[in-house]
């Protein structure tokens, strides 16, 4: 017995039956020889961790643009993160820990620079709109590995295509990466907000407090607990009623006093208009684009290769390619 085989054989013995078994995987888009150590989804994790675009995670915005300190979260603390608590979930239900961690690693890897901010300027200006979800399955089905993409399992992309909103994921282990997402960022804007001085600890609304808890490990644990428990045997992943709406009345203070609030957000117009006009040169010059996007462009239309050009950049790129293209560099005399 290989030391693949006797991980499915324990997965058999172990895990829910509700779970996602490696061995059931519906397969990848291209048929590989299977690994002698790894599962499937154990191979689909480490594809993830060493492609390029999981390393640029770490310079894209997470909430606050631009922010000056070390303890601000990027993307790549948030996807961090949502595995984390993605994968106590997974292991309170029996479920998959290695489908819901793959999914988890890759569910952002197609956001863009300047976070949703970003996003916005490019489902306006590309036609047929942009969604980060949509991007993110394109990532490692199309762009990564030269071109080739990871070849991911299904199981693997629809969790990472269904994590925002729209149809549920088809496996548990993508439902719970998908609640963990939404646990992951409410509460951690929250800790940043009230590092930047955008809100207080006594702007929280008193009656989630009151059910989920007055700091940030005391929340999420909450959270999980109660994800575990109203999910227990059932064929979705779900929430309590009282957590569910505490977290909801979260939500909403949240969008209302950090997301749009005008000291957090204020250089997003900024960042927006960078992108577009970013867009702009590169569909006007499509010739100055990278090597790897010109066959895009020959396949696919140059608004396609920009896009997945921007798409890919990091905020500081974004902003060294927007000031050689349009700010004019000091001229001196030797």
């Amino acid at each position: 017995m290989t030391p693949r085989e006797s991980t499915q054989q324990r997965e058999r013995l172990y895990l829910s039956p509700r779970a996602c078994l490696s061995e059931r995987s519906q397969g990848r888009q291209r048929s590989e020889e299977e690994c002698q150590v790894r599962t499937c989804f154990q191979r689909d994790i480490d594809r993830i961790v060493y492609s390029k675009a999981f390393r640029r995670l770490k310079h894209k915005t997470q909430v606050f643009l631009a922010p000056e300190g070390d303890h601000y979260r990027t993307r790549m603390v948030h996807t961090l993160e949502v595995n984390r608590i993605a994968r106590t979930i997974a292991r309170g239900l029996n479920l998959n820990e290695d489908l819901t961690e793959a999914i988890a690693l890759g569910h952002d890897l197609g956001h863009t620079p300047f976070g949703h901010a970003g996003e916005r300027a490019l489902n306006e200006i590309m036609p047929g709109g942009f969604a980060h979800y949509q991007q993110s399955v394109r990532v490692v089905d199309r762009l990564e590995k030269n071109g080739e993409g990871l070849n991911l399992t299904w199981e693997v992309r629809n969790g990472i295509l269904c994590h925002t909103k729209g149809t549920p994921a088809a496996t548990l282990e993508g439902q719970v990466v998908r609640l963990a997402d939404h646990i992951a960022y409410i509460n951690h804007d929250i800790q940043d907000a009230l590092r930047g001085g955008i809100i207080y600890p006594m702007d929280i609304p008193l009656e989630c407090s009151n059910v989920l808890g007055f700091g940030l490990g005391e929340r999420i644990n909450t959270l999980v607990l109660d994800a575990i428990h109203a999910s227990w045997e059932q064929d979705t992943i779900r929430q309590s009623p009282e957590v569910g709406e505490a977290m909801q009345t979260l939500k909403t203070f949240m969008f209302d006093n950090v997301y749009t609030n005008p000291l957090a957000k204020g250089e997003e117009r900024k960042a927006q208009d960078m992108l577009v006009r970013l867009f702009e040169y590169y569909r006007s010059n499509a010739d100055e684009l990278p090597p790897d996007f010109q066959d895009i462009r020959v396949q696919e239309g140059v608004d396609r290769a920009v896009c997945d050009y921007i798409a890919g950049m990091t905020d500081p790129f974004a902003i060294e390619q927007f000031s050689k293209l349009f700010i004019p560099n000091a001229w001196t005399v030797k």
